[in-house]
């Protein structure tokens, strides 16, 4: 998918709408506690600067559900972005009103005005074309960088790019570009690990993944549903009844296509859902009853670790066990850290995976780390990005 970027058109001293992703986590103070996000965004902002632009930065913020709610306002990635550019971002009070409109009227060259949440309107997540329209008018380029946004069809990811020339930054262009490679032209042997909570999510990139991987690991919540379809009691972990028939056909999928289908061994199983219950590893065959399944056990560790020595390209979506408990933060935090010291590709695909590796900081061992988990999600599924599709193709 060969998208043209800021790099490929002339962007030099115009007025430049770019779409970030600044939907960063805040504690209860509205300080930003992981600014991940925002740096992301810089490389594209600096090379708009060093080409003079006038620049309109735009993003949502949470869930506001189209209405003006202060405690989603983006006040306070205004105030990071000026810390971190060594420059003032001027934040408007609007999206599309006055002040927004004002503001970005008077916006000289070099420098750059953060609009409010565009998700206070409801036409943004309609793609009303009238809104698009409005927020199209103050610019003369329009510059996706979202990737964390771009599976919505929204009118701040995709609605504008019906008015205005629409290209990528450089933070979607490095996401295409390793998810890409990873996917369509793979050093191999290429083994793709995914946990997480359920296996209806990964439905999709189960399927899409066995068509292209030499070995699949499986861990997380979704392994359970694996056990039970093979006929086992998986006690009281979380289980979907209901894809225990798809579970056996993703298994004979991954045995036809001579694809080497991993399951854990054993499993860390808790009396309760606390971080301090009671806890011990059982093989994966004997889950007692009124137990529940919150990690990968030792041996299961040790047999990922030695399978991934061999890899060359790894993906990774979806942590291992209940990471968020450090007594079941084990398996994840193995396995992140063989990946970091592999000589492979080793891509981590966005959301729970990512905020598992940063909390073990390891996150600058890894090649790539996703900034878009629902996007990265659906990349690798093979469906198309409506915020990518409608930029300019090379």
């Amino acid at each position: 998918m060969s998208k043209k970027t800021v790099r490929d058109i002339d962007v030099k001293g115009k007025k430049v709408l770019v779409r970030c992703d600044f939907n960063v986590p805040l504690d209860e103070n509205r300080n930003i506690t992981d600014n991940t996000r925002i740096v992301a965004a810089l490389p594209t902002i600096k090379y708009l600067l060093e080409q003079n632009c006038a620049i309109i930065l735009c993003s949502h913020l949470g869930r506001p559900k189209g209405e003006f709610k202060p405690e989603f306002s983006l006040a306070p990635v205004a105030k990071e972005l000026s810390r971190l550019l060594g420059k003032e971002v001027v934040m408007a009070k609007d999206v599309i009103g006055e002040d927004a409109k004002t503001k970005a009227a008077n916006l000289k060259p070099g420098e750059i005005l953060l609009l409010e949440n565009v998700r206070f309107h409801r036409e943004e997540t309609d793609n009303d074309p009238e809104f698009s329209k409005q927020l199209a008018s103050m610019a003369e380029v329009y510059v996706n960088d979202a990737f964390g946004a771009a599976h919505r069809a929204h009118a701040s990811t995709v609605g504008v790019a019906a008015y205005l020339p629409a290209v990528s930054g450089f933070l979607i262009e490095k996401e295409l570009k390793f998810l890409g490679d990873a996917l369509n032209n793979p050093v191999r042997p290429f083994m793709a690990i995914l946990g997480g909570a359920k296996v209806s999510d990964k439905i999709g990139v189960i399927d899409s993944l066995l068509e292209k991987v030499d070995t699949l690991m499986i861990g997380g919540g979704m392994a359970y549903t694996f056990f039970k379809a093979q006929g086992y009691s998986v006690g009281n972990s979380m289980c979907e009844e209901d894809k225990l028939d798809l579970a056996r056909d993703l298994m004979q999928k991954a045995k036809d296509r001579g694809v080497k289908f991993m399951l854990p061994v054993d499993t860390r199983v808790g009396k309760e859902f606390k971080p301090d219950t009671e806890s011990k590893t059982v093989a994966w065959t004997d889950i007692p009853d009124g137990w529940e399944g919150f990690d990968i056990g030792e041996k299961t560790i040790e047999m990922f670790s030695e399978e991934l020595k061999n890899a060359k390209t790894v993906v990774w979506n979806g942590p291992l066990g209940l990471f968020e408990f450090d007594q079941f933060a084990k398996g994840t935090n193995a396995i992140a850290k063989v990946l970091s010291e592999l000589d492979a590709t080793t891509i981590i695909g966005g959301g729970d995976s990512a905020a598992a590796v940063r909390k073990a900081g390891l996150q600058d061992k890894m090649t790539h780390i996703s900034t878009g988990g629902g996007a990265s999600l659906e990349f690798l599924e093979g469906k198309k990005l409506p915020g990518i599709e409608c930029l300019q193709d090379k």
